[in-house]
């Protein structure tokens, strides 16, 4: 969960707080080197797919001398093998190097092109990897990778499905894939088992929902995150801030109770919420 913040339990329980581990560099390897793969499979004609199996046929069996049967499994090896020699796909020790760099340039806001003073920015850091993060709204797609590149496990849901095609053409580019989903979802209706640590929210997203649909999802978004958890409505972007009709401040209101920042801008700076701890842990609390 996120650390450091004002409800910190871990911290008037006299427990340190358990860190889990980010995913591996090898692991991130094998997802580069999967999505290459398979991004090559699905742009080449299937005759040409056809032919790299031939070839790895016969490769297997010139090099085998009848030491091993050939199988399925064995040639499907191969063919990878195949495509990652006309990809010229990077070893491990040359991937790392500039995966690193590239990381790095990942976790500075400029990246995704907004600055030290982005209201989801002294939260990054407080972030445990693999915390759930969820994103309402494509708009706020370098939010969401930006998240996803502090080790986060991030959901951005969009009702747009070109949207989220773009996301996800994106976080693969970025090489971010494997910390990133996109889902197309109805607002108000379905919503996928989660429990997030930061929500952010994009409120243009929630401008064709009616009244109640919105404060529905909200509602649902609330009892989903966990106390101390954080919902962050982003302010919207400058060149729309005559037209958009839904202003984050219209949702403070759905608030009641939690510890709300305003934006230091202005009132339409956007605002970030933290849920205060449940009535059982402060009885508890004060007990101690």
């Amino acid at each position: 969960m996120l650390t450091s913040l004002p409800f910190e339990h871990a911290t008037k329980t006299g427990m340190s707080p358990v860190r889990r581990a980010p995913r591996s560099l090898k692991q991130e390897y094998q997802e580069f080197i999967l999505q290459r793969l398979e991004e090559y499979k699905n742009t080449v004609p299937r005759a040409e797919l056809l032919k790299i199996g031939d070839e790895a046929a016969r490769e297997l069996q010139a090099s085998a001398q009848d030491q091993y049967l050939l199988t399925e499994v064995l040639l499907l090896e191969h063919v990878d093998r195949i495509i990652a020699r006309r990809l010229r796909l990077p070893s491990f020790p040359r991937w790392r190097q500039k995966h690193r760099a590239l990381r790095e340039a990942q976790r500075e806001p400029t990246h995704w092109g907004f600055d030290r003073t982005h209201p989801i920015v002294p939260w990054a850091n407080r972030l445990e990897p693999r915390d759930i993060v969820v994103v309402l709204g494509a708009a706020a797609l370098g939010e969401a990778l930006f998240l996803a590149a502090h080790d986060a496990e991030v959901f951005l849901l969009d009702q747009d499905l070109g949207a989220v095609e773009a996301a996800e053409g994106r976080a693969v580019t970025e090489q971010l894939a494997g910390a990133f989903q996109a889902l197309v979802i109805n607002f108000g209706s379905w919503f996928p088992d989660l429990t997030p640590a930061l929500v952010v929210i994009a409120p243009s997203c929630l401008v064709p929902l009616r009244t109640k649909q919105r404060t529905s999802l909200i509602a649902d978004l609330q009892v989903r995150t966990p106390s101390g958890g954080v919902h962050v409505l982003l302010p919207p972007p400058d060149e729309n801030r005559e037209v958009i009709p839904l202003a984050p401040e219209a949702l403070q209101t759905l608030y009641g109770g939690w510890q709300v920042q305003r934006g230091r801008k202005s009132k339409r700076s956007g605002f970030t919420a933290i849920k205060p701890p449940r009535q059982l842990d402060t009885a508890l609390n004060v007990s101690d």
